[in-house]
């Protein structure tokens, strides 16, 4: 007997199409968030290379854009392969907004997303991020300034509001839609709840009602079913994945299987998952030089193999090296004792 979750999949299929953003076209409707220290360019190309959608660069800081800090324009960078993708935008100031805009369409963005969204009190105490859902005026005039500055597509995260008292993302969507932003994007919590409770995604319909734009849920999306529990309660034209996608760069392509068919796309196998983690690695030294890459690439390694057999031993290994070659050998070492393991 089928869940009522199945059955509802060709409801969803009725009315999942592909997503219009200005002149852009995103043919699937599940798309990766934009998250600090993830989402940068080898982890975005990976999650495109599987079949999402549409991929957002990490949060950037308008002011450090516009002063070309190095870490900041590396995280800027763009790549063909990711066509198209979306640099998301951080800031307090119409002008710098409206300038690091320019920027990055001269650089190959091929949408702007701005960040009204993060919660994270960095941010919000420079009253950026989700701090702007307190000061509607002024998100507006930043709104208006982005899309004024820029030939390209302008788009909007945000969350529900500041806190349980003032849910006002329903507002917010009429003024972005006045000021001509084109996609809006929301996390289903307050900025007081940050990651905690349970998002709301009954609550994203109500912002939903309240624009014809198009409109993405975002938030606690970590199996196939929450995705379609999701689009059911809110409305929403798609989805956009965060955390889910820690160590399965291919979740949102087999959400986006699922969402089609009703059934469950197999994960990688042992050999495309080593071919995949080393491949990212690779791609992770060549991005940021060996030094950092080997770093960062430290928690990718350890999301990637939670949960397989000796698995602490194997990162342990990996997280007490500096060396790439060595690496290398305890990815081969490592997978190749699975791989025999399989076969016996």
């Amino acid at each position: 007997m089928s869940s009522p979750a199945i059955e509802a999949v060709p409801d969803i299929l009725s009315r999942l199409k592909p997503i219009q953003i200005g002149p852009v076209t995103v043919d699937e409707a599940v798309l990766l968030a934009p998250m600090s220290g993830i989402s940068d360019l080898p982890f975005r190309k990976l999650v495109k290379g599987y079949g999402a959608g549409l991929v957002m660069s990490e949060m950037i800081a308008s002011q450090a854009m516009i002063y070309q800090n190095k870490r900041t324009m590396q995280m800027a960078t763009t790549s063909e392969d990711e066509y198209p993708m979306a640099v998301q935008l951080a800031g307090t100031e119409p002008e710098l907004m409206a300038e690091a805009a320019r920027l990055n369409a001269d650089r190959g963005a091929t949408i702007i997303d701005i960040n009204m969204g993060c919660p994270a009190r960095k941010v919000v105490n420079g009253y950026a991020g989700s701090a702007l859902m307190k000061d509607l005026k002024k998100a507006g005039a930043i709104l208006d300034a982005v899309v004024k500055a820029v030939d390209l597509p302008v788009t909007l995260k945000m969350r529900t509001g500041w806190d349980d008292d003032n849910r006002n993302a329903p507002e917010l969507a009429h003024i972005a839609e006045e000021s001509g932003i084109q996609m809006l994007t929301v996390h289903g919590r307050t900025r007081c709840q940050m990651y905690r409770g349970k998002a709301d995604w009954r609550f994203i319909r109500t912002v939903k009602d309240a624009t014809s734009l198009p409109l993405i849920a975002n938030g606690d999306i970590v199996v196939e079913e929450d995705a379609l529990e999701c689009l059911n309660q809110s409305g929403a034209d798609g989805v956009m994945i965060g955390r889910g996608t820690y160590g399965r760069p291919w979740f949102p392509n087999q959400v986006k299987h699922f969402l089609r068919t009703g059934e469950h796309l197999p994960g990688p196998g042992l050999q495309e998952m080593y071919d995949t983690v080393s491949g990212h690695y690779e791609a992770m030294l060549e991005h940021y030089g060996p030094v950092i890459g080997n770093r960062v690439s430290r928690k990718h390694v350890g999301w990637y193999t939670k949960g397989l057999p000796d698995s602490a031993v194997f990162r342990n290994g990996v997280n007490n090296t500096n060396n790439p070659k060595e690496v290398h050998r305890l990815f081969h070492e490592y997978f190749q004792g699975l791989l025999e393991q399989e076969a016996a």
